[in-house]
């Protein structure tokens, strides 16, 4: 029985370590892809600053062709919400937050108790062609529940690879989109 005490009191100890590790780790997470595509910002702006375009290049419109997409609004402070049985899709809401013709937009996303994020496209010219960066910003404790505190900034040491090839994807889309 003295063994089976020894290995909860291990166990338990082993949990607080984690639970303190959790929240000593950096919780900021930048995520950032870019790509080229052989034309002028002005081409490639109104697909990114106009959420009734996203369906035409976004990864995640392509994922689930099921889950709902509801667009409120035009311009700056359009809002574009969405609800997936698919996990990889999910629920939650993005709001157009700064809009720079034909440089730059900046996003607010809500994905509820999974928390917020910001995200970015960076329209560059040079030349004909458009360097096209994508990028999202997040604190990985910021709008979780308490008891997800710790173990969120776990998550985002995985967040690169999870998000990163989906911006990948959808930069490709765009790019294909643009230039077909």
């Amino acid at each position: 029985m003295s063994w089976l005490k020894s290995i909860l009191g291990v166990l338990a100890s082993l949990l607080v370590v984690i639970v303190i590790v959790g929240l000593l780790l950096p919780s900021k997470v930048h995520v950032e892809r870019k790509i080229t595509i052989n034309t002028q910002p002005q081409t490639i702006y109104p697909l990114i600053a106009n959420f009734e375009e996203w369906d035409k290049w976004s990864p995640w419109a392509k994922i689930d062709p099921e889950a709902e997409f509801t667009i409120i609004g035009s311009g700056l402070g359009q809002k574009m919400l969405w609800s997936s049985e698919d996990p990889r899709v999910g629920k939650g809401s993005q709001e157009i937050m700064a809009l720079d013709a034909p440089k730059q937009i900046k996003t607010h996303l809500d994905f509820g108790e999974q928390g917020m994020a910001d995200a970015s496209f960076a329209l560059i010219s040079e030349n004909d062609e458009t360097e096209v960066t994508w990028s999202l910003d997040t604190d990985m404790r910021k709008g979780v529940p308490l008891y997800m505190k710790p173990f969120s900034a776990y998550l985002g040491f995985f967040m690169d690879s999870m998000i990163g090839k989906d911006y990948e994807r959808g930069l490709a889309n765009l790019r294909d989109k643009v230039e077909s």
